[in-house]
């Protein structure tokens, strides 16, 4: 999962198949720490708090406006609510934002990418 130039990362989308112990599987293959989950890749994300969610640590998702209708966002064990300027940056570009915890995002994006939704998510690791 892995491109030098890039950083970590598999160049497809893919369903999250299980979550826990500050990681993800995925694809047939684990990641520890938190993921942002394009249309076009996975991402490892250095996110560990929702407080370090910003327009610089979603920049990827900002990059990839044109591919994403909306973006689902796994705060990890914990309920976030969105500061208005981020919600008013993702209402410009015409990408809907839901913050839950990380389970219910993860279910949530499994659906929607099932479903061939334009979706992303960012999604904080839980112990």
């Amino acid at each position: 999962m892995s491109d030098p130039q890039d950083g970590l990362h598999l160049p497809r989308s893919a369903p999250i198949e299980a979550y826990g112990n500050g990681g993800f599987r995925f694809d047939e293959m684990s990641h520890r720490g938190s993921l942002l989950c394009l249309p076009d890749a996975i991402w490892a994300w250095p996110v560990t708090d929702p407080a370090q969610i910003d327009r610089t640590s979603l920049a990827r998702v900002f990059e990839n406006v044109n591919a994403i209708d909306t973006l689902l966002i796994g705060t990890g064990a914990g309920v976030w609510i969105a500061p208005a300027p981020l919600r008013n940056a993702f209402r410009t570009v015409h990408i809907a934002l839901d913050t839950m915890q990380t389970g219910p995002a993860i279910r949530t994006y499994n659906i929607m990418l099932g479903e061939r939704r334009r979706v992303a998510a960012a999604l904080i690791a839980v112990p």
